[in-house]
């Protein structure tokens, strides 16, 4: 293979730990990118924008062939509730399924939880203050999300830490992966976390309660269409889903923050400036980095045609850091950046994020409680990354107070 061909190698050394002079590269040298193994890769704002407002496809069965139609369908041979979230489908299934938990995460719903989410922070900082070095991600970047979604949910008590473990695992199945390995972990957590997922619907079944299960469970009986399987699916996407990226939100935040003195110092003295830092943390160091999207038809992109059945991959964080739509600072950490929140974390058009308020919201809250609370916080080792290429974020963060 030549060095074009491997414009996009993820595996090189140190890839996870800073991706984003490889995009940068990627976004000068070749902004839409046919790669070896059969995948595209779009860079730049404006072609990412267009393709995820594209009237293109998620669902896996409109791919052309290549590895990544293989390792879906090795997947779904595994589980059969795999593909069948609203992350997964196309309209009219996208339409009904979204319809069904849209209600949840109105703004209104989601402001009021933020006297919940503010004593859930509370509640850490004070175990915070109390042993004064943590692992942040430990201490509060995992808890809180988790709390939250439990809650929305109404889900019973569960084994957090195995079900960490899993989610872990699954989200690489966002990825494009070569190792035989990887997808047979993949493969087992899928299998293990669904059967979890069942046995939570049907505790919920039996105590039912004014909650988000209680109510696709419902949708369910009334014969809005909602198969055993698709009740599985939008229940683990939303468990996963609901946690996952916010604790990426929350640890690249104050990652980011830490490593920008400067910016700390605006925080504290601004803190008015809290929402918008979030907006800012979301551009600076995405939380997701990618999205994906299934071509139909032929789709022109950057001046190149994408053929019909093909994976493009959407590059969330390259086009959060691309100086054309940002200008020359865009590498920089800047919580007072004015078009901060044109950032593209949450995706656009009908797959847009439906929990992007609630992660806003987390996040708002946890690192600006965080850093007003402790003036003296400091980063008490090196972080340790998580070593994915999408929901890519610290797995420990040490801290000092």
């Amino acid at each position: 293979m030549t060095d074009t061909e491997l414009l996009f190698n993820p595996f090189l050394p140190g890839f996870t730990e800073d991706p984003y002079p490889h995009y940068q590269r990627m976004r000068d040298l070749d902004p839409v990118h046919q790669h070896p193994l059969g995948f595209w890769l779009v860079t730049r704002y404006e072609d990412v924008t267009a393709l995820l407002r594209a009237n293109l496809s998620v669902e896996n069965r409109n791919l052309a062939g290549g590895i990544v139609a293989e390792q879906r369908n090795e997947l779904e041979q595994f589980d059969t509730a795999f593909g069948l979230s609203m992350l997964d489908r196309d309209p009219p299934d996208h339409t009904r399924l979204r319809r069904l938990v849209t209600k949840v995460f109105t703004p209104k719903a989601v402001a009021a939880l933020e006297p919940k989410v503010a004593a859930l922070v509370d509640a850490s900082l004070d175990r915070i203050a109390e042993e004064r070095t943590v692992d942040l991600i430990e201490a509060l970047a995992f808890p809180l999300p988790f709390a939250v979604i439990s809650e929305l949910l109404g889900t019973p008590p569960t084994d957090h830490v195995r079900l960490r473990e899993l989610s872990g695992t699954i989200v690489r199945s966002l990825e494009v992966v070569t190792d035989e390995e990887v997808m047979r972990a993949i493969a087992a957590a899928e299998v293990e976390l669904t059967a979890l997922m069942r046995e939570i619907i049907a505790w919920k079944r039996q105590n039912p309660a004014d909650d988000l299960l209680t109510a696709l469970i419902a949708a369910e009986d009334e014969g809005d269409q909602l198969t055993d399987d698709e009740l599985v699916a939008q229940v683990l996407l939303l468990y996963v889903a609901g946690h996952e990226t916010t604790v990426n939100l929350i640890g690249n935040g104050v990652v980011a923050l830490l490593r920008n003195p400067d910016q700390l110092r605006l925080l504290r003295a601004r803190p008015e400036l809290a929402a918008n830092a979030v907006e800012e943390f979301l551009r600076y160091d995405s939380p997701v980095q990618q999205s994906r999207r299934i071509t139909t038809a032929p789709y022109t992109a950057g001046g190149r045609e994408i053929p019909p059945g093909m994976f493009v991959i959407a590059g969330l964080a390259s086009a959060n850091r691309d100086e054309r739509r940002f200008g020359p600072d865009a590498h920089e950490l800047r919580i007072d950046r004015e078009d901060a929140r044109a950032q593209v974390s949450f995706g656009a058009g009908p797959h847009h994020c439906l929990g992007a308020a609630l992660a806003r919201l987390e996040g708002r809250v946890a690192i600006g409680s965080l850093v007003r609370r402790f003036p003296d916080l400091v980063m008490a080792g090196d972080v340790e990354w998580n070593g994915r290429l999408n929901l890519r974020g610290a797995d420990k963060l040490p801290i000092a107070v």
